[in-house]
């Protein structure tokens, strides 16, 4: 575990804890140590696992999937 236990927050402080690593995840790869870089992806997987768990019917946008993506782009496919 690399911070606070993601099913100890609740919903707001999810969120939060998911958008500040997203924000952050860029600088880390591009600048970050390979031990930065671990920790991010281990605490990265352990709060979009939560929110998964916790949302697992969250409404999935048609253009974000591979279909979607394909009817978007239908030569991209070829």
């Amino acid at each position: 575990m690399t911070g606070v236990d993601p099913g100890s927050l609740d919903d707001q402080q999810l969120m939060k804890e998911l958008e500040t690593i997203h924000r952050t995840r860029h600088d880390t790869l591009l600048h970050g140590s390979n031990d930065a870089l671990r920790t991010h992806n281990v605490r990265m997987a352990e709060l979009e696992g939560e929110y998964l768990r916790r949302n697992p019917r969250r409404p999935i946008a048609l253009g974000r999937t591979r279909a979607g993506a394909r009817d978007r782009h239908p030569d991209a496919s070829r």
